[in-house]
């Protein structure tokens, strides 16, 4: 591995500037708005669907919500 030769100067405004570190530049992130599963979905998660499981879930949440409210 080779490695650069540094100019005085160029050294100099490295110790008096310091040096900057740039990251790599982000490339744009499609959004994830959309809704994957049903799970996600408001009316599973609050149980009015019909669904004893999704019923059964809620309230299981309902309860993990509640357990520390006084």
């Amino acid at each position: 591995m080779e490695t650069r030769h540094v100019s005085d100067e160029e050294m100099t405004m490295a110790i008096m500037g310091g040096i900057t570190f740039k990251g790599a530049k982000l490339k744009n992130k499609p959004k994830e708005e959309k809704v994957k599963t049903k799970a996600k979905k408001k009316t599973y998660i609050t149980g009015t669907h019909g669904s004893a499981s999704a019923k059964h879930k809620a309230d299981i949440r309902q309860r993990r919500a509640n357990r520390h409210k006084k």
